[in-house]
């Protein structure tokens, strides 16, 4: 939801419509309160990091595996969408 509303509030940005753009950051500030505190993109690398070396990955096509572990032990507190590429990243690096 915060996504869309992201979206939205960048669309009206762009085309000067304050009016729509206020509505939709209200929005956003009202469903935050409702959502797990996520955990800083510095924070959510060391854990990747963290991850890959007790899971043994060694290439891109241990994706899964690192996924999987993260979800089951912070599923609630990461960012997916940035710890993919994180992970991407890192595994590209070996």
């Amino acid at each position: 939801m915060i996504k869309q509303r992201s979206e939205s509030i960048e669309l009206y940005k762009k085309n000067n419509r304050k009016d729509l753009q206020d509505i939709e950051e209200k929005e956003v500030g009202i469903i935050s309160q409702y959502l797990p505190k996520q955990i800083s993109e510095e924070d959510t690398k060391k854990i990747c990091e963290e991850v890959i070396k007790s899971t043994g990955a060694n290439s891109i096509k241990d994706m899964g595996k690192v996924m999987g572990e993260l979800k089951k032990n912070n599923g609630d507190s990461i960012d997916f969408s940035k710890a993919g590429a994180i992970i991407k990243e890192l595994l590209n690096q070996k």
